[in-house]
């Protein structure tokens, strides 16, 4: 029986969100179909062993808090999480997480690095926060599909020339609240600002990264409930 292996990166300083939730709903993914599931950590001053997982995750956490993981994530994890992606490895970034992928995050004259997993800078500008329901309009391989959540973020998020987004927006501000686009994705480099948390608003998106991760081809469950969730997610947004 294959297993799915999930390294949730500083879940003690990411998870303002309760993007715990997150990894609930994989593992519950897992399991209701008899996969394995095995949940391991690396938090500060823990070097990352790139081989170790099928799935890297890390959420969003408090500005001070973010400031600790993104200099750490630079010093210890940078190169690791390089390697895992090269092979095809799922990562996914959420709120200050997806910040930390890019190139670093500008608040007035300080800069927090990033890993540069991907081609994209946020910058604090004037202005108020960018909070509310939204929804996008993804396709990861099997069509266009809406992804429903949360978003709560001061930064402005603008990705490089030779950058996809995750998704267009249909509702909310996305990455910058101008360009109509929300999030990133590089292969199995997935960046978001929606959380509230983002799984379980979204079953068939949980599926599709079991799937890129495993390399495998899921059988549907019974997901009256999760289609409920996911319906709710998106009249919220107005979609």
């Amino acid at each position: 029986m294959s297993a799915l292996r999930v390294c949730s990166l500083y879940p003690d300083l990411m998870n303002i969100y309760a993007d715990r939730g997150n990894i609930a709903v994989l593992r519950a993914r897992c399991e209701w179909r008899g996969l394995g599931f095995e949940l391991s950590a690396s938090g500060l001053g823990e070097p990352l062993d790139p081989d170790s997982a099928d799935l890297f995750y890390i959420g969003g956490g408090q500005d001070r808090d973010q400031a600790l993981v993104a200099r750490d994530m630079v010093e210890t994890k940078r190169e690791a999480l390089h390697a895992a992606a090269a092979r095809g490895a799922v990562v996914l970034a959420v709120c200050g997480g997806y910040q930390l992928l890019g190139h670093g995050y500008r608040v007035g004259d300080s800069e927090l690095p990033g890993i540069g997993l991907v081609d994209l800078r946020t910058v604090r500008e004037p202005g108020p926060r960018l909070i509310g329901n939204c929804a996008i309009e993804a396709d990861l391989g099997t069509g266009p599909r809406v992804i429903a959540g949360f978003e709560n973020h001061g930064g402005r998020t603008y990705l490089g020339a030779g950058e996809q987004p995750l998704g267009r927006v249909l509702k909310g501000f996305g990455n910058n609240g101008r360009d109509g686009f929300e999030g990133v994705r590089r292969g199995n480099v997935i960046g978001t600002y929606l959380h509230g948390p983002l799984l379980p608003k979204n079953a068939w998106l949980a599926d599709r990264l079991i799937e890129l991760a495993l390399g495998v081809e899921l059988e549907p469950l019974d997901d009256a409930l999760e289609d409920a969730a996911h319906a709710s997610a998106r009249r919220a947004a107005g979609v």
